[in-house]
């Protein structure tokens, strides 16, 4: 198996748009931006759990296998979202 040799900048780079994303994020949440504040949010999340797994969980450079396991539990996280917010909005509210 061969392995790939990550220059240290790459990481650097990569740290320094995770710093940047993390201030970004808290500076968003000073803000009231109505109902795109989770969407903004979760947005940025996703773009930092992104860089995480392909550069320090080095997905980019994996084998085909491995991008098919990362993109099924992404796939099955999907199906739970889905089945969580169905549930969520099926449900009558109780008034008292």
């Amino acid at each position: 198996m061969e392995h790939v040799v990550v220059p240290r900048s790459t990481y650097f780079a990569v740290y320094a748009a995770l710093v940047v994303l993390t201030v970004l994020t808290t500076t968003v949440a000073f803000f009231d931006l109505g109902l795109a504040n989770p969407i903004v949010a979760l947005s940025i999340a996703v773009l930092k759990a992104t860089l995480v797994v392909l550069f320090f969980m080095h997905l980019k450079y994996g084998t085909r296998l491995t991008w098919v396991v990362a993109g099924a539990s992404v796939f099955w996280l999907g199906i739970l979202l889905l089945l969580i917010l169905s549930d969520y909005a099926a449900r009558v509210p109780v008034t008292v």
